[in-house]
């Protein structure tokens, strides 16, 4: 179906959550545009607003809620403005987020993002809400128009949905099961997004490890690292997320012998305890665990490794917390996202015997940052001295406008603040620098950068900086765009608690 939009009708996403969310908001971005709707500019209120929503957190709702609530006066003063929510909350709650907030016009879910224009404009035609909400994937996100965030930077999926059943997580049961793409369209589109100027890819499913088991193929998620390595132009790729469990030596090797494969590896952790570990349904335990570490830094002894860690799940015994603790300071983490246990309803967990108390979790909380933040600087320290290439970004650094910094990612995607040379280099160009000082999330270059590499990236975001206003955005059906980028605000650290 055709949708007419009427001129310059304007529009906004904002994104909560997960990678896998920030990729569903670039194609229903590239969907708006595609029918005509073009991004609001900063500080305007846009004249249709789409929250795509994220269930993870405990207060997920709230937020949305209170949301909503603050564009209640803007849409009673323009009675044309309308109002999306799609994602996970969307699928989770359906007809509830009408019937709590009656001046949304549009709920969608995570199977049919693609319906979102046709939806708009039956709500604007019929002057009622209109919910739809798939049980099963309607058409695979990637093969929809997309407006990309970056110029030099992408994700790629290459499946979506979760075969496992991790008794915290409510993921599977709004993403439906894990379904994958065809090695050739991953490959096909990783060609066409380099083509357009960008040098990094991210590879992402909400279990990349069982890649290809739905064709037959349980090695073909190494096997498209490998074919990574032979499109020409592509100098970084990376991956997220894996599971443990499912975790092969052949992943290993691939990393290891694909020169553009980054040594930089993000693996969910949950938990150190055996014990936990089986009440959390995780088809591991920590010496399985371990045992990958090992072969992962045998092969790469340069390797980055992060992970996912839960505090205070039901259950969670002090003997449990050491446990995890033991499991950190072998590891060695470069860095760690860690979690508060919060009860989501629909989980097996949220009805489980032995819920934590709130200060319990917080102190051993407090007692795992503090453990993982020595180590992190201890591992950065290692850093200082050595030369390092950056790919250099937009808007990583808070406070590099007050230091006159700019920031990038190292190739284990540290983040590097840096003194540019002479000549400025621009988001998506690649300097040389040497590290001078660690702290335990960043590392400093303070000398000014040894090299400049100006590369088809920059040269893209320059592109787009400069194109004029009102020109059109080069939205393609499921290929990048190198037009400005739609204001897509991510509210939440990316999670990948499924994993």
């Amino acid at each position: 179906m055709t949708v007419t939009v009427e001129s310059a009708r304007t529009y906004e996403v904002r994104t909560y959550g997960c990678q896998m969310n920030v990729h569903d908001s670039e194609r229903l971005s590239g969907l708006l545009e595609d029918a005509g709707y073009v991004p609001a500019a900063e500080g305007e209120t846009a004249d249709v607003v789409v929250f795509n929503t994220c269930a993870v957190r405990e207060n997920a709702d709230n937020r949305l809620y209170g949301n909503l609530g603050h564009l209640r006066p803007a849409k009673t003063d323009n009675p044309g403005m309308q109002i999306a929510v799609g994602g996970c909350l969307a699928q989770k709650d359906q007809g509830e987020i009408v019937r709590r907030a009656p001046w949304v016009d549009v709920v969608f879910g995570t199977h049919n993002i693609g319906s979102l224009p046709v939806l708009l404009e039956r709500a604007r035609i019929a002057q009622e809400a209109q919910v739809e909400i798939k049980e099963s994937l309607e058409t695979f996100p990637s093969t929809l128009p997309t407006k990309r965030e970056s110029a030099y930077a992408a994700w790629v999926s290459v499946s979506v949905g979760c075969n496992n059943t991790c008794t915290f997580c409510i993921v599977p049961s709004l993403r439906g099961k894990e379904k994958d793409r065809r090695p050739g369209d991953v490959l096909a589109e990783v060609r066409t997004l380099v083509a357009q100027g960008v040098l990094e890819i991210t590879l992402l499913g909400q279990n990349v490890n069982t890649y290809g088991v739905e064709f037959g193929d349980r090695l073909a998620f190494g096997k498209l690292l490998r074919a990574c390595g032979d499109v020409e132009g592509l100098e970084r790729v990376r991956f997220t997320s894996p599971h443990p469990a499912a975790f092969t030596d052949d992943v290993i090797a691939a990393m290891a012998e694909t020169p553009n494969v980054m040594h930089q590896l993000h693996m969910p952790l949950q938990s150190g305890s055996d014990r936990v570990l089986k009440a959390m349904r995780r088809s591991y335990r920590a010496e399985r665990y371990l045992g990958i570490i090992e072969r992962v830094r045998a092969a790469m002894p340069d390797a980055a490794i992060s992970t996912d860690i839960i505090v205070g799940f039901p259950g969670e015994t002090e003997e449990d917390f050491q446990a995890t603790l033991d499991v950190v300071r072998e590891s060695r983490f470069a860095n760690a996202f860690t979690f508060q246990y919060s009860i989501r309803p629909g989980t097996p967990a949220a009805t489980m015997d032995g819920q934590i108390p709130k200060e319990v979790v917080q102190e051993r909380y407090d007692r795992l940052v503090e453990l993982q933040n020595a180590i992190s600087w201890e591992e950065n320290k290692k850093q200082v001295g050595r030369t390092l290439e950056v790919l250099v970004a937009e808007g990583e650094g808070r406070k590099d406008e007050a230091t006159r910094r700019l920031s990038g990612r190292a190739p284990d995607n540290r983040l590097v603040h840096f003194v540019p040379g002479d000549e400025v280099p621009r988001p998506g160009d690649m300097v040389g620098v040497e590290v001078t000082y660690a702290a335990p999330h960043h590392l400093v270059a303070d000398g000014p950068a040894l090299s400049l590499r100006r590369t088809r990236a920059g040269d893209a975001w320059e592109a787009r900086r400069s194109a004029p206003a009102g020109a059109p955005s080069g939205v393609m059906l499921g290929m990048p765009s190198i037009g400005r980028p739609a204001p897509v605000a991510q509210e939440t650290p990316g999670c990948s608690l499924g994993s």
